[in-house]
């Protein structure tokens, strides 16, 4: 999370870790000042979450901020790595003009909703040959 406010010269940002538990409840798990959401900000953050007893998360999912990552390769390699979908599809939709986004969003939710891999795989060939000549850039 950024803030506007400028106290200092460097852009003070809230690094949040958010856990979910396997019957799906959320909790606040870390949150800590960092800048520019770095990996060093983010190796701190999980290293004290490790020394204080937290295992290994099964999964991790996160934005495309690169430092994330690399914390969670080096703190706890054996966690599997997912790119939020949220994050996923505002991307995809900043590249397209306005007047494709509602379509598009239709088209990437029935991506994120299908129910198996293999739905999910047809209905992203549905949409790269619908979008790849438009823009070529929201479907890579």
């Amino acid at each position: 999370m950024h803030f506007t406010i400028r106290l200092e010269e460097e852009r003070l940002c809230k690094l949040v870790q958010i856990g979910v538990r396997p019957d799906s409840t959320k909790e606040v798990v870390a949150i800590e000042d960092g800048y520019r959401e770095s990996a060093e900000g983010w190796r701190t953050l999980l290293r004290d979450l490790k020394r204080r007893g937290l295992r290994a998360p099964v999964l991790a999912i996160g934005d495309g901020a690169l430092g994330f990552w690399a914390a969670v390769r080096d703190v706890w390699p054996e966690t599997a790595e997912q790119r939020c979908w949220v994050h996923r599809i505002a991307n995809i939709l900043d590249t397209l003009p306005k007047r494709l986004q509602p379509r598009a969003t239709q088209a990437l939710h029935a991506i994120m909703y299908a129910e198996t891999r293999a739905s999910a795989e047809r209905e992203f060939g549905r949409v790269a040959q619908e979008y790849s000549a438009k823009d070529p850039k929201a479907v890579a």
